[in-house]
């Protein structure tokens, strides 16, 4: 790590090889397509090796990187998303099928996570991979709570539709 902090080209190449694949899987799934996460993936990288001297403990490098991806995402997102409340009474009523998406393997649902519109994509990535509450995705996005709920709410009935049918044609 000392060595990469000193811009260590040989040392930062390592680091790269052990954190690149995971950390592509989170921007082609907060992006929705290979071109903007290979962009934002090298973004995060090169910000990441330009304030590595910033990591008090070596041993957060992953977790520290990982953040600056996700803020990296949201920042892309930024340009380009256009955000819709999207109105619907169930937005605030308890649903029994919630995480309903559980007991589906990830490898079907990350294929439909990219193909959501924009918007339902940052949230439902946000809220539910990455953890975050609405308030923290209204702060961080520049919307709403409400708008936060609605995108989230609207990524969960796409996906959910979208997943039945296929599971139903394809089994």
């Amino acid at each position: 790590m000392r060595k990469a902090c000193k811009g260590d080209a040989e040392a930062q190449a390592w680091l790269y090889r052990q954190y690149s694949k995971a950390m592509f899987n989170i921007c082609t799934r907060m992006t929705g397509n290979r071109n903007d996460a290979e962009d934002v993936l090298q973004d995060a990288f090169i910000l990441a090796f330009k304030n590595l001297d910033q990591l008090k403990d070596p041993l957060q490098f992953g977790g520290w990187l990982k953040r600056i991806v996700v803020n990296e995402c949201i920042r892309s997102g930024k340009k380009t998303f256009y955000w819709n409340e999207w109105e619907d009474e169930r937005n605030n009523t308890a649903d029994e099928a919630t995480e309903w998406w559980k007991t589906v393997s990830f490898e079907i649902i990350h294929k439909e996570i990219k193909s959501l519109p924009d918007g339902c994509r940052q949230v439902f990535n946000l809220f539910v991979v990455e953890d975050y509450s609405h308030k923290d995705i209204a702060d961080q996005l520049g919307i709403s709570e409400s708008t936060s709920k609605s995108q989230y709410h609207r990524a969960r009935t796409l996906l959910k539709e979208r997943i039945t049918k296929q599971l139903q044609i394809h089994g």
